[in-house]
């Protein structure tokens, strides 16, 4: 390539880094991940999409689930976008390859970036996960850990009540211990070392979920590990943005249902109050 054709490729290379990254969640859980971007990659632009109007995406069939995902996606390449992080165990699970397969862009989804960081800290080789029940049932973690490691144990359980608290902000008191010691009073007895997180609202109750487990348990946050996982990618493709983040290029949210709600939920996984949310009919 002559230094000519290098000149003119640079302003092709430099917008392309300042394009935002596109997110997507059923619902406001996917703001765990928005949360760990904003703090690794605090010049990133996001553009959120929640599909608020059609949660949970758990009770849907696979070709419904790949059907709203495709949607989704093209909305937020409509938007320029450099990077799909899909914040949602149960399309990550199931949306992920036809996703891949239809856009150019780096497509990633939240298990197994959550898999690896737990088969990298597990030293029992015992990984406890807990999700809803569609993600336990699908047994997209387990599958993930034992592609990267066969011999690891495995142990799950559903801790569906996790995500109403969460979102009604009981996630620090009395009640939320409770129903925590009881969901995870099987996991504890497997003798566990590693703990998942595979629900992107679980983050928000880690402080009960680990005394519940104890101190020796390493708990695993997939939206953590998805973000790290966002940077390292962006680094090595030179698509991070250099620019500063000012209130004119600031994240955009989107969501197909019921925005007072979005932002009166997305305080509490955000500890912020969100100006831009939009409804859109996809």
């Amino acid at each position: 390539m002559s230094s000519k054709n290098k000149i003119k490729d640079l302003p092709a290379k430099y917008d392309e880094a300042s394009r935002p990254i596109g997110v997507f969640d059923s619902g406001v859980g996917g703001l765990t991940v928005v949360k760990e971007l904003n703090r690794l990659l605090p010049d990133e632009k996001i553009i959120y999409f929640g599909d608020t109007g059609r949660v949970p995406y758990g009770n849907k069939s696979k070709e419904t689930i790949v059907h709203y995902s495709l949607q989704v996606a093209y909305f937020l390449m409509k938007k320029k976008i450099k990077m799909l992080v899909v914040a949602c165990n149960t399309a990550s699970s199931v949306s992920l390859p036809t996703l891949k397969r239809h856009f150019h862009i780096p497509v990633i989804g939240v298990i197994d970036p959550g898999a690896k960081a737990a088969i990298e800290n597990t030293k029992l080789n015992k990984v406890g996960v807990i999700g809803t029940l569609g993600t336990v049932r699908s047994n997209a973690y387990k599958k993930a850990l034992k592609k990267i490691k066969p011999g690891v144990n495995v142990f799950q359980d559903p801790c569906p009540l996790f995500v109403h608290l969460a979102e009604d902000g009981w996630n620090r008191n009395r009640i939320a211990q409770m129903v925590s010691d009881e969901y995870l009073r099987s996991l504890k007895s497997k003798n566990i070392d590693t703990l998942i997180l595979g629900c992107t609202h679980y983050p928000l109750l880690k402080d009960v979920i680990q005394k519940s487990v104890g101190k020796k348990v390493e708990l695993i946050d997939s939206g953590r590990e998805t973000a790290r996982e966002v940077k390292r990618i962006l680094e090595k493709k030179n698509l991070i943005n250099k620019h500063k983040m000012t209130e004119k290029n600031h994240s955009v949210f989107y969501v197909s249902d019921f925005p007072h709600k979005f932002k009166e939920v997305s305080q509490r996984f955000l500890s912020k109050e969100l100006k831009h949310v939009h409804k859109v009919i996809l």
